[in-house]
């Protein structure tokens, strides 16, 4: 284990990644997706949506994100005018694709909050709102409200609206000043070395990298294996032990 420098000045503010952080994220995406194409399905059940071949939706997602590269940023509104550009390619008008696509749209974030959070994971986010703020920062479309963990959040913030993704210290900075926090006030807890951990670290916060797989990080203040872990790592870095 790699040990950083704890944070220089006292810690108000633990922020948490969603996806594969508090959740598995995938069993939520692929009943979501499947979701989404029933809604699809049911409405033109001729034109089988869902076995349209791989190369003609990468040339759809290439030629939205070229006409309108803001929705790189924007996954809710991406997927949504996807659907709408995927069903006028297949023949439907425009003003119908649109109501299809939310239809279906609505469809798949439905089931995407239906996530099963990780065994202790309650628990840890007791123990630690207990002492410190709670935020959800996440890349992806989940609202945390929306999942059993919600009550656990002072603070939710998607990167979709702010425009800007994680590793970029924009949205770290853009998130602590919505809290009132300087970013050396933060701790972030994240999944991914790249943007979790040296995004916020790149934004001046503190990083703990949550890895099962455990490993080491140049740049992370703890790499911890299993949720249960955090309350202990957390005091050791604050002084303020549970």
């Amino acid at each position: 284990m790699t040990l950083r420098p704890a944070p220089a000045r006292p810690v108000r503010l633990i922020t948490f990644d969603l996806d594969d952080t508090l959740w598995d994220v995938r069993p939520a995406l692929e009943a979501a997706e499947r979701a989404q194409w029933q809604s699809l399905a049911m409405r033109y059940p001729t034109l089988s949506l869902a076995t349209t071949p791989p190369s003609e939706l990468a040339a759809i997602r290439q030629t939205l994100l070229s006409d309108r590269p803001e929705l790189m940023h924007h996954i809710s509104a991406f997927r949504q005018v996807f659907i709408d550009r995927l069903l006028q390619h297949h023949g439907v008008p425009s003003g119908e694709s649109a109501l299809a696509a939310g239809e279906a749209f609505n469809a798949f974030l439905s089931e995407r909050h239906n996530v099963t959070v990780y065994e202790g994971a309650v628990s840890v986010l007791t123990a630690l709102g207990e002492q410190y703020q709670l935020g959800a920062l996440t890349n992806g479309n989940a609202d945390v409200y929306k999942t059993p963990i919600g009550p656990c959040f002072d603070y939710a913030w998607r990167a979709e609206e702010f425009g800007v993704s994680k590793p970029d210290p924009a949205l770290f900075h853009r998130a602590f000043a919505q809290a009132g926090m300087e970013a050396s006030e933060v701790i972030h807890v994240g999944d991914c070395h790249d943007n979790d951990v040296s995004g916020a670290v790149s934004a001046g916060a503190t990083a703990i990298w949550f890895n099962p797989d455990g490993g080491t990080s140049s740049v992370a203040a703890r790499v911890v294996e299993k949720l249960a872990d955090l309350p202990g790592v957390i005091g050791e870095l604050t002084g303020r032990y549970q």
